[in-house]
């Protein structure tokens, strides 16, 4: 007999399991995989960025409107309490940049080591090993069935993460509890991934990153979704740290459009009139330059090469012997280059998951189920995804400290 059984060992379960058994109760938790926390193990290609140093309203917003529902987690535990938390268990933390944290190690594993530890200390009892089959309640109590034991108790705390990494233990299965006790499921999208483009251009121009790019959805009434950052081409498409933020809003749109068309500016935000001046300017100084030349001051040669193409646009020639149409075709451009977004590589490549169990249906100032006393839900098991910088770790350790505390 437990008072809380927590199934999932990510960031969300452990921080709930901890929290549980630092209030005396009786902690046991479930794993199906064969060791804890592989996914947290891999989070940042392994160097594991925590959280971050934006304030809680920004962070907030980050989530979009559905950012309201992590005030009373965040309040109770924000970025500076999961920074003094983890210190006061053996890990030490720094921001270099003064933004983004991470273990002083730069290792995945030192996070998931000093958790682990401090499970040990408490005594919550943890079995790898368990594939949870179901979960029934009977008047107060929850039995839940594995392949091998049935465990009883009082509460469940569901922490099973989504669908993405799905080699790493994140199967869903959390989806299957939570729909068993008559909770909705919001739908279903890989989220933070590379895009595949139509455009087969771009895979000249592989590993180029381009800093500060815009990227828009060419589509009426979606022009308003835009973003900037880092973006890097690849052999198939683009990826970097715009391209997996912004997948969140593209992949839905591949389930209604067979090509999501994107403008993407890769100028550092200059508009056609601001590219115009820049190649004027430049050419006046240095007239005999070539245009691939002068493009090399805004864009690396590859992509500079490949612009050029696309406007027909003679590279080797100077600026002043192109035709009037073929250099307002290259500064078109250069202030917006079209793609078209027709795939990815799916939950498999997917390091987050949009959707999940619909918020309406949990009590954000416990993470309790309003339709089943004794059942939580935290981490990304719940419809709340952020962008990369620490947003969803901080959002799993936050739900699952509060989840730990709300305990009954």
């Amino acid at each position: 007999m437990y008072d809380v059984v927590v199934i999932g060992s990510g960031a969300a379960g452990m921080m709930s399991a901890i929290t549980a058994a630092r209030d005396k109760k009786r902690v046991l938790l479930l794993e199906k995989m064969t060791a804890l926390g592989l996914k947290l193990k891999a989070t940042g290609g392994g160097k594991c960025n925590i959280t971050n140093r934006l304030n809680k309203e920004d962070f907030i917003n980050s989530f979009d409107k559905q950012g309201r529902f992590m005030r009373d987690a965040l309040s109770l535990f924000d970025s500076q309490d999961l920074v003094d938390f983890l210190n006061d268990i053996g890990l030490s933390t720094h921001a270099l940049d003064g933004f983004r944290v991470f273990p002083l190690t730069h290792d995945s594993k030192s996070v998931l080591d000093v958790l682990s530890m401090e499970m040990v200390r408490l005594a919550v009892e943890v079995k790898c090993k368990q594939d949870v089959q179901n979960i029934d309640k009977v008047e107060d109590l929850f039995f839940i069935k594995t392949g091998t034991d049935t465990f009883k108790t009082k509460n469940v705390v569901i922490a099973t993460g989504g669908l993405g990494y799905s080699s790493l233990g994140s199967t869903g299965d959390g989806y299957k509890f939570a729909t068993s006790f008559g909770h909705s499921i919001k739908d279903l999208h890989p989220a933070m991934l590379p895009l595949h483009v139509a455009e087969k251009w771009v895979k000249n121009c592989r590993a180029d990153t381009i800093a500060k790019a815009t990227l828009k959805i060419d589509i009426p009434k979606m022009k308003k979704y835009h973003m900037r950052g880092d973006l890097i081409f690849t052999q198939k498409g683009i990826r970097g740290p715009v391209v997996l933020d912004f997948a969140t809003y593209i992949t839905p749109l591949l389930k209604i459009y067979d090509m999501v068309p994107l403008l993407v500016n890769l100028t550092k935000g200059m508009n056609e009139e601001e590219v115009r001046n820049f190649l004027k300017e430049n050419h006046k100084i240095e007239p005999n330059q070539s245009v691939l030349e002068l493009l090399a001051k805004l864009l690396p040669k590859s992509v500079s090469q490949e612009l050029c193409n696309l406007a027909q646009v003679e590279r080797d020639k100077r600026y002043s012997e192109i035709k009037a149409v073929k250099k307002d075709k290259l500064i078109k451009l250069l202030a917006w280059t079209p793609l078209n977004v027709v795939g990815h590589d799916g939950f498999d490549k997917a390091m987050i998951t949009k959707g999940g169990v619909k918020l309406k249906e949990i009590d954000p100032k416990t993470m309790q189920s309003r339709l089943v006393k004794g059942l939580y839900f935290c981490g990304e098991v719940v419809d709340l995804d952020g962008p990369c910088g620490g947003y969803n770790l901080q959002w799993s350790f936050s739900s699952g400290y509060l989840a730990g505390c709300m305990l009954d």
